[in-house]
C-alpha cells in the first residue's frame, strides 16, 4: 500500500514531511542545546565540562526506555493515541527543564523528553511500515532523513539565536512550540493506519515475546545490534562536538555554522540513498558505508596523532563530511533492514528494536562522550572501533540470512 488510507490523509510528500517533523523532536531537542551547554552548566552549577554531556546522554536514555512502551501502546490502540501521548510527555518535559533551578531536575526534565520523543519517533516508523515494506520502506525512510536533517543543520543557530536575545531557558519554549504545530497538524491531516481488526491486546507477555523473535531473527538481532554500534558513535559526537568544535577549534559563535555544514553530508547521502537502494539493496550499502567508515577513520587516527590530537580543523572537516557520508547511508538503511522480517508485529517490533539500539549506543556513546580529553583522538578512534564492529555484526547476520536461502 502506498498511500495513507484509500486516498485519505497526506499525500506522500506531506506524509514524508509530517513523519519526519515528528521525529525531529529528538534532533531538536540535542541540538539547538549544543551552543547553550556552558552557560547552561554554569547557570546550574556544573564543575565538570563533560557533565554538561549528560543534557544529551539523559534524553537518550529516556528514550531508549520510552521506546519499549509504545510500540505495543500503538499496536493495541491504533498509532494516533500514543502519539498524542508522547507528545504530552515531552512537552512535560520540556516545562520542566525551562524552569529547572538545579541539574538533577534538569536531567529529570530531559529524561522525560527523550521518553516523550520516543512515541512520535516509535509510531512513525510503524506508520511508514503499515503502508510500506522492503526496499520501499527504505526509501520512504531515506526521504524522512533527507528532509529531518535540516533540522539538525538549523537548530544550533537556532540555540545561538536564541541566546543573543534571551538565556538558555528561551530554548525550550521552541522546542514546545514546535511540539504544539506537530500534534496539530497531525491530528489534522493524518489518518488512522492501523485498522480495529489488526490491533491486538496489550500484554507484557507479547513484548517478552516480540524480544525474543528479534534475537533470534538473525537479520534483525544483528542489525539492531549494528544499528547500536552506528549510533554510538553518532551519540559519541553529538556529546563531544560542541567541546571539539567551539572550545578546542575555539569556534565561538561559528559553531552552529560548521555543525550544520556536517549534518548536509548526512541529507545529501540520504536523498541519494533513496534512489540508490532500489538497484543495490540496503545490505550491500549498508556494508559498504560501514567499512568506508572503518577505512577512512583508521589512518585519521595516525594523521590526528601526528598533531598531538588536534590536526588543522579544515582536515577534521573533510574527515567528518566523509564519514558523516556514509552515516547518511546508514541511518536509511539499517532500521528498515531490522524491521524487514517483522512486519506481523510492526508496533512492538519497532519498540524493540529501538529499545535495544538505543540503550547500546546511548553506553557507547557516553564512553566515548567523557573520553574528551581536548582532542579529536577519542572520536576519532570511536567511529572506527564501532564501524568495524557494526560492519562484522552485518556480515554475520547476512551470512545467516543467506544460509538460511
Amino acid at each position: 500500500m502506498n498511500e495513507s488510507s484509500a486516498g485519505q490523509g497526506p499525500g506522500q510528500r506531506e506524509f514524508v514531511t509530517l513523519v519526519a517533523l515528528l521525529t525531529s523532536l529528538i534532533a531538536l531537542s540535542i541540538d539547538a542545546m549544543l551552543p547553550a551547554l556552558p552557560e547552561l552548566g554554569a547557570d546550574l552549577g556544573v564543575r565538570n565540562p563533560n557533565d554538561s554531556q549528560l543534557v544529551v546522554a539523559t534524553l537518550f536514555l529516556g528514550l531508549a526506555l520510552g521506546q519499549i512502551l509504545y510500540g505495543p501502546l500503538s499496536d493495541s490502540f491504533g498509532r494516533k493515541p500514543p502519539m498524542y501521548v508522547g507528545l504530552l510527555v515531552f512537552i512535560l518535559g520540556c516545562l520542566l527543564s525551562m524552569f529547572a533551578t538545579n541539574y538533577p531536575v534538569m536531567l529529570i526534565g530531559r529524561f522525560l523528553q527523550g521518553f516523550g520523543a520516543a512515541g512520535p519517533r516509535i509510531v512513525s516508523i510503524a506508520m511508514v511500515r503499515d503502508q510500506y515494506q522492503g526496499r520501499a520502506m527504505a526509501r520512504i525512510m531515506s526521504f524522512v532523513t533527507a528532509v529531518f536533517i535540516m533540522v539538525p543543520v538549523l537548530s544550533p543557530a537556532l540555540g545561538q539565536l536564541i541566546l543573543a536575545v534571551a538565556d538558555w531557558r528561551a530554548i525550550f519554549g521552541s522546542f514546545l512550540i514546535v511540539a504544539g504545530v506537530s500534534a496539530v497538524w497531525f491530528g489534522l491531516r493524518q489518518p488512522e493506519t492501523l485498522p480495529a481488526q489488526s490491533r491486538r491486546p496489550f500484554q507484557l507477555g507479547r513484548i517478552t515475546r516480540a524480544v525474543k523473535e528479534v534475537c533470534v531473527n538473525r537479520v534483525s538481532f544483528g542489525y539492531t545490534v549494528a544499528t547500536g554500534f552506528v549510533f554510538g558513535a553518532f551519540i559519541g559526537y553529538l556529546n563531544s562536538a560542541q567541546q571539539i568544535l567551539q572550545q578546542t577549534y575555539g569556534l565561538g559563535v561559528k559553531f552552529p555554522l560548521y555543525f550544520g555544514v556536517l549534518a548536509l553530508a548526512i541529507g545529501g547521502a540520504s536523498f541519494a540513498n533513496a534512489h540508490l537502494v532500489l538497484r543495490l539493496g540496503m545490505g550491500k550499502l549498508s556494508r559498504a558505508s560501514m567499512a568506508s567508515i572503518a577505512l577512512i577513520s583508521m589512518p585519521f587516527f595516525l594523521v590526528a596523532s601526528a598533531f598531538d590530537g588536534t590536526p588543522p580543523l579544515w582536515t577534521v572537516m573533510v574527515y567528518l563530511l566523509a564519514v558523516f557520508f556514509f552515516f547518511g547511508i546508514l541511518f536509511g538503511n539499517l532500521s528498515a533492514r531490522a524491521m524487514e522480517p517483522l512486519g506481523h508485529i510492526a508496533g512492538v517490533a519497532a519498540s524493540v528494536i529501538g529499545f535495544l539500539s538505543t540503550l547500546m549506543s546511548v553506553v557507547l556513546g557516553t564512553v566515548i562522550g567523557r573520553a574528551f580529553n581536548g582532542t579529536v583522538l577519542p572520536l576519532v578512534a570511536g567511529f572506527g572501533v564501532l564501524g568495524l564492529a557494526a560492519l562484522s555484526t552485518v556480515l554475520w547476520a547476512d551470512k545467516g540470512a543467506a544460509e538460511a536461502a
